[in-house]
């Protein structure tokens, strides 16, 4: 347990340093590279007359921020949900989660063109929440349906379904160029202004599953456990619940839908940590915000001077993990 102490004394200490170091690296890399004096001078004494300036205020900052916000917010979800269900393969990618968000959104695009920031945000939420439902409920009603392997299989067939349904929305009401945003994550375009609305919802969603960090431990173990131990199991799931829908819903509303972070970093965390939910939450977060900030600066020189979508280098690393786990783990509940 001392060792394990050490891990996240040392991650969490370490952690302002490095998210500093990542955030400047993605501030001043790009296709145009930008020196670390100017980025201060942009802070301290803005010129929106200057171009470097505005690209600094305007593009590059929120950029990075978003990167680690949205990071945080997929890394936590994941973490959660694979401890309430006790499935290793649950993400929010997987489980139909973002893919329930962007169809959500799809179809405010075509229905409520005039939509403001709170209102996606919250559309996106109820989205996140649908798609949860429909792979959990087609789960339920089949025959070992909730187990890891088969819930995955159900999740990709969901997703693939919703997507294809948006796609189809999208064409026929000649909004696909809006609506390939949240299918497609593009970093660069996102809202500043939606970034300040979307950060209380985040908030509030952390403040919630830290709350019930010490009960998602306990259930993490099973719910029979759980149950022997006076939890009430209902009252922790549904709470855990509406805290990933605010996340992961958010997380899509900003940047739209990125895959596998929920996935790999979580089994990252506890294999460093262990499985005290109070220690993974806020070290899951930490990883997850710095490894999607990571890979979004890498997706800038892959292809450069072009930009390769952020949901391109997430897959690469993201896939060889997913089978990586169904190999090792078969059809397993993680412990």
């Amino acid at each position: 347990m001392g060792k394990t102490n050490k891990v996240h004394v040392v991650i969490l200490m370490t952690a302002p340093l490095w998210i500093i170091l990542i955030t400047c690296l993605s501030v001043v890399l790009g296709t145009k590279s930008i020196a670390l004096t100017t980025v201060w001078d942009a802070i301290i004494n803005y010129d929106p007359e200057n171009v470097d300036h505005a690209i600094i205020i305007t593009s590059r900052i929120p950029r990075a921020l978003g990167a680690l916000i949205v990071g945080a917010f997929l890394a936590i979800s994941g973490a959660v949900m694979q401890g309430m269900t006790r499935n290793y393969l649950a993400s929010p990618s997987i489980m139909g989660v973002t893919d329930g968000s962007a169809f959500v959104i799809t179809i405010c695009m075509v229905w409520m063109p005039g939509m403001s920031s709170l209102q996606m945000i919250l559309y996106s939420m109820l989205g996140s929440l649908l798609g949860a439902g429909i792979v959990f409920g087609f789960g339920s009603l089949l025959r070992n349906g909730l187990s890891p392997v088969r819930l995955a299989i159900i999740g990709t067939v969901i997703g693939t379904f919703l997507s294809s349904i948006s796609s189809a929305i999208s064409t026929y009401f000649q909004v696909s160029q809006n609506v390939s945003f949240w299918y497609n994550a593009r970093l660069h375009q996102i809202d500043p202004s939606m970034l300040k609305i979307a950060i209380p919802f985040g908030i509030v969603g952390i403040l919630i599953i830290i709350f019930l960090a010490k009960s998602i431990t306990i259930l993490s173990l099973g719910e029979d456990v759980s149950v022997n131990l006076g939890q009430r199991t209902k009252l922790v799931k549904a709470m855990t619940v509406i805290a990933v829908v605010m996340l992961t819903g958010t997380a899509v509303a900003l940047v739209g839908k990125i895959g596998f972070v929920g996935l790999i970093i979580p089994h990252i965390t506890r294999f460093l940590v262990g499985i005290d939910y109070r220690w993974i939450i806020p070290c899951a977060g930490v990883i997850g915000g710095g490894f999607l900030a990571l890979c979004d600066v890498l997706s800038r020189f892959i292809n450069y001077p072009f930009e390769t979508p952020i949901g391109v280098i997430t897959a690469f690393i993201g896939i060889p993990f997913f089978l990586y786990l169904i190999r090792s783990r078969g059809g397993e509940k993680h412990a």
